[in-house]
Formats: structure tokens, C-alpha cells, sequence
């Protein structure tokens, strides 16, 4: 099977030729390089218009040059459907149409983001790999379970290339600014920054701010590129493993331009190694936006049957990835894996006795009724960061554990805490996982317990599936880490998504399970009828209006960077 391949995303004019029999992938790219800032998207689209008609007809050259019969031989034209900018895509749409029609084959319409998630899948041989696609626009993780690939986690706010670019224009550096800091932070010493994450996701512009603030107040822009590396990298590497912990995968693949920073690399193969897992970085070419992992996942589509007609061909800049029907690997096994198999949480097991686990921020060590949880050093962040994290999140967590306690939601009781050495003693609680044990009465009571959590003035800040133990009827919410106080609606909002992103991940069925989770929350953040009760609630926002959380988290869920 030979497969043409068109990407026209945002800068990269590029086509391709598959041939799935030798596995060559032959790739003919234009890129749009602006004088100076960023991407501008007029000129990138009349680049488009210019470059695309010339890299396709090279590429249909070297089709006729390769094929034994006449013609060119091609079973299928290939193209970016989206996400990307909308004047691109509707000439790379263009193209293609017209190509399949006048080669009378089948129309295949692609996901970009999906592409880049199974060109690593392609090149690794993993069966069912978590993904972290780290490009200019976009910065999620993805993971397969139930014919779609999921968003496990993302960014809240900008992607990270975008987010890279923003503060090398402050400092007058042309586009793109990635290798140029990637270069100057060679030169640097680390300069501390914002470290942003929330559960498995993420938010850039606090950093941006401060890494521009650095700036103009005189640190060396070397120094605050240095710092602007450790602490981006070292937060995507962090949601990456917190990803394998979640779903009990042991192989990671990296998508995307920024994954060509070496730095990144060596962050995700250091934490793969130290936690048993695999990872693979495809080479160079497939990392950046290109024809071929178009062409090659257009292959798998083909095969699959999973073509479009011209009338339903339209592009979509807003293009999820987990909106895609994953047609190409029916019968395979998900991600999220058999729960026996895997990865404990940070303070879960399936029994006591000695034994210990790793999760993925801390190894657990049980003796007779207690847990010890040491926050294990993260050598591939710098060291500054890494004692400066594992400080702060000893102290929250055993603080904010027994605030919780306080305020009638199931915790364990907090026996020793060593802040120095991130090592917390606790009491043994509950059988299993939520995760392993999840039902609707369960999610509803886990919705009770955040309320009663925000109510008395603080966040939990990675309530995953795997952060929660059951006995039976009782629910214990651990893992409190990522805490801090709060009475804004958005800090809520956000814990309500990480929770259900964390459900959707894993669950089967996870609609209902989100819904019973909602009326738990309602039920006490409103009250039972539904309705805000008359005191001054700390669900509302600090402004005093009448927004609450439940409402705030339908705007977060159409904050990613497909909406």
C-alpha cells in the first residue's frame, strides 16, 4: 500500500509517500519562516497556498520514479483534517480533494495531534503507549482506552512551543525561539520560576510572566532561559509519569516539535528508566510537523476502511484528538490496564506487610497498620527545583490532610512528617484504589468529600482515581500534595476536572460515574435542591458573584486547545 500524505497544519508545507510494504517514508517539507515574532496567519496561509502545489508534486514525482507499473501507483491521499490554523487546513483540504479525485482513490482525513502519537507508536512497536505531544500549539498527554484516545491531561492555557516563543519575542529573538533557548540555557545557570501543575495538567503563562519579569529586571538571559528548560521540562516529564502511574502503562512515546529539545528527551528517558518504563522519540523529521506520520497513520486508516467522501472532508482547526474513532486498533488493549497489574498510587497498595511500592512521586513502605511515603529525589529535575518540591509538598500534604480530617472527609491520620527528607508516616486505610473499585455511589461520595474540602478553604489539586482508597462504603481522599488554600471558583473548578479527566481515562463507562460525582458535589456545595444556600459559600469567587465551581468547570473543560 502507497499512501500520499499532506500537512499543512500551520508552518510546515509538507507531503509524503508511504510505502507500507518497504516502510520507506519519503518527505518533501516547505516550512513558512517568518521574519520576525511568531507564526502571523495570513502570510503562513499564503505561504501555503505557493508551497503546497510544489511539495506535492515532488513528492508525486518520486511516486512515478518508485512504482513498477504506470502512473504513480498511490492507494490513498492522506491529509491534515486539524487542529491548526483554519486558512492552512482549508488549502491542504483543497489539495487533497482535488489529488484523490483526480487519482480516483480513497480520501483519508487525519488528526494531526493522533498522528504524532502513532508515528512514535509505529517507530517503538509499543502496543499501547501513553503519549506527551509537546509541539508549538498543543501540550497533552495522551492515552488509548475504549476505541479513543484520551486526554489524560494538557495545558490549560497556551501550548508549550507557543509558550517558548512568547518570551523569546519579548527578548527581540526571532521565530522559533525553542532552539535559541535551548542553546542560550547551555550557557546558563538556573533561575527559579513558577512550577505550575494540577493533577496531569498544566498552565504556562504564570512562568511566561515571571521568566519575562526576570527579564527586564536584569537576570542574565541565559539564566532565565536555564530556569525557563528545567522547569517547563521538568513539569511535563512530572504529568508524563504521573500518567504511566495513572493508567499502569510502562511505555511512553514523545510527539511534537519541542520534542527535539534534548533536554526534554533526557528528562523522559531518565524517569522512564528509574521507573522500569520504556520511551522512544522518534528521529527529528517525525517530530516536527510532517507528511509522514500523516501518510503513515493514513495507511492504518485506509486499511481500516476508514475513508471520507468530498462532501464530508471539511477541515476543523478545533480538531480533538479524542474525538476520533480509532477505527485502526479495535481489538487492542487499552492503556488503562488491568488494575492488578497496575502501578500502585502514592499511598495505596493492596496490603500491608513490609512490602513496598513506588507511584509515581513517592515510594510507599508498609509496616503493620502504617504507611511511610517517602518523596523519592527526581534526579532528572534540577536539584534546586526538585528539594524545593519535595519540601513544599510534605509539608502541604500533611497539613492540608489533617485540615480535611478536620472537616469531616476521610483521611488517614498523620503519625510523622519529616519535611527535610519528604517523608510522611500515616495509617493504613482501605482495600484498594478508586480506580480498581469504582462506582457510582463511590464517585458521588468523592464529590461530597471535595466540596466539604473547598468549603473549608482549600484544594486537593490531583484528586485522580488513584488518590482515593475504599473500605467498603467509606471513601478516603490522600495524596494532598498538590494542595493549597484557595476560595476561588476557578482552583475548584479545576479539581472537579482533574477528577472526571482522571474518570474518562480509565473508566468504561464514565459518564455516569461524572454525573453521580456532580450531584455529590451539588448536593453539599448547594445544597440538596440544587440551589446556592444563603451563607457566604466558598464556592463562590472572591469578587463575590453567584458563579460556582460546577458551573466554572463546564468553562475549563472548553478551555484545552482543541475548543
Amino acid at each position: 500500500m502507497r499512501i500520499v500524505g499532506i500537512e499543512g497544519t500551520a508552518w510546515a508545507a509538507s507531503a509524503a509517500l508511504f510505502d507500507s510494504e518497504t516502510g520507506e517514508v519519503f518527505i518533501e517539507s516547505d516550512p513558512y519562516e517568518p521574519d520576525s515574532g511568531g507564526i502571523h496567519p495570513r502570510e503562513a496561509a499564503e505561504h501555503m497556498g505557493d508551497a503546497i502545489p510544489e511539495v506535492v508534486s515532488t513528492v508525486l514525482e518520486r511516486a512515478a520514479e518508485t512504482n513498477d507499473g504506470d502512473g504513480a501507483g498511490v492507494d490513498g491521499v492522506a491529509f491534515s483534517r486539524g487542529p491548526g490554523l483554519g486558512p492552512c487546513l482549508r488549502i491542504v483540504g483543497t489539495a487533497a480533494r482535488a489529488l484523490a479525485q483526480t487519482l480516483d482513490v480513497p480520501l483519508l482525513g487525519v488528526n494531526h495531534m493522533v498522528a504524532h502519537l502513532e508515528i512514535g507508536r509505529h517507530g517503538s512497536g509499543f502496543d499501547s503507549p501513553v503519549c506527551l505531544n509537546a509541539s508549538g500549539a498543543n501540550a497533552h498527554l495522551l492515552g488509548y482506552h475504549n476505541g479513543r484516545y484520551r486526554v489524560l491531561g494538557e495545558t490549560m492555557d497556551t501550548g508549550v512551543g507557543n509558550a517558548i516563543d512568547k518570551f523569546t519575542r519579548h527578548v527581540g529573538w526571532t521565530h522559533p525561539g525553542g532552539p535559541k533557548v535551548e542553546e542560550a540555557a547551555a550557557e546558563g545557570d538556573y533561575h527559579d520560576l513558577p512550577y505550575v501543575v494540577k493533577g496531569m495538567d498544566f498552565s504556562f503563562s504564570g512562568i511566561m510572566s515571571a521568566a519575562k519579569d526576570a527579564y527586564d529586571d536584569g537576570v542574565p538571559v541565559e539564566d532565565v532561559c536555564r530556569g525557563l528548560q528545567e522547569t517547563i521540562f521538568a513539569m511535563l516529564t512530572e504529568v508524563a509519569e504521573r500518567a504511566l502511574s495513572l493508567t499502569g502503562t510502562d511505555e511512553l512515546v514523545l510527539g511534537g516539535g519541542v520534542g527535539q529539545n534534548a533536554r526534554l528527551r533526557e528528562m523522559l528517558a531518565e524517569m522512564c528508566e528509574q521507573r522500569g518504563a520504556e520511551f522512544y522519540a522518534p528521529e527529528p523529521r517525525f517530530l516536527r510537523d510532517n507528511a509522514g506520520m500523516i501518510a503513515v497513520l493514513g495507511a492504518r486508516m485506509l486499511a481500516a476502511g476508514d475513508t471520507l467522501s468530498v462532501p464530508e472532508s471539511a477541515v476543523d482547526p478545533n480538531f480533538r484528538p479524542d474525538r476520533v474513532p480509532v477505527t485502526w486498533r479495535d481489538d487492542e488493549e487499552s492503556v488503562a490496564r488491568d488494575p492488578a497489574t497496575a502501578n500502585p498510587s502514592a499511598t495505596g497498595a493492596t496490603a500491608p506487610g513490609g512490602s513496598e511500592v513506588r507511584g509515581a512521586e513517592a515510594t510507599v513502605t508498609f509496616e503493620a497498620d502504617s504507611v511511610v511515603k517517602r518523596r523519592v529525589p527526581k534526579t532528572y529535575r534540577h536539584p534546586e527545583l526538585d528539594d524545593r518540591l519535595r519540601t513544599e509538598r510534605t509539608r502541604a500534604e500533611a497539613r492540608l490532610t489533617s485540615l480535611a480530617r478536620r472537616a469531616g472527609v476521610p483521611t488517614p491520620v498523620v503519625r510523622d512528617v519529616d519535611p527535610t527528607e519528604g517523608t510522611i508516616v500515616f495509617q493504613y486505610v482501605g482495600e484498594s484504589d478508586l480506580a480498581e473499585a469504582l462506582t457510582a455511589e463511590r464517585c458521588r461520595t468523592m464529590g461530597e468529600h471535595l466540596a466539604a474540602v473547598h468549603g473549608a478553604g482549600f484544594v486537593h489539586g490531583d484528586p485522580t482515581t488513584r488518590n482515593v482508597r475504599v473500605d467498603g462504603d467509606r471513601v478516603y481522599l490522600l495524596d494532598f500534595g498538590l494542595g493549597y488554600h484557595t476560595g476561588h471558583v476557578e482552583d475548584h473548578a479545576m479539581d472537579l476536572h482533574v477528577f472526571e479527566q482522571s474518570v474518562e481515562g480509565t473508566a468504561d463507562e464514565p459518564e455516569p460515574l461524572c454525573r453521580a460525582f456532580e450531584a455529590g458535589y451539588a448536593s453539599v456545595a448547594r445544597g440538596d435542591d440544587g440551589d446556592v444556600d444563603g451563607r457566604r459559600s466558598a464556592h463562590r469567587t472572591q469578587s463575590g458573584d453567584d458563579e460556582d465551581a460546577l458551573t466554572r468547570l463546564r468553562q475549563v473543560e472548553g478551555r484545552g486547545r482543541y475548543q
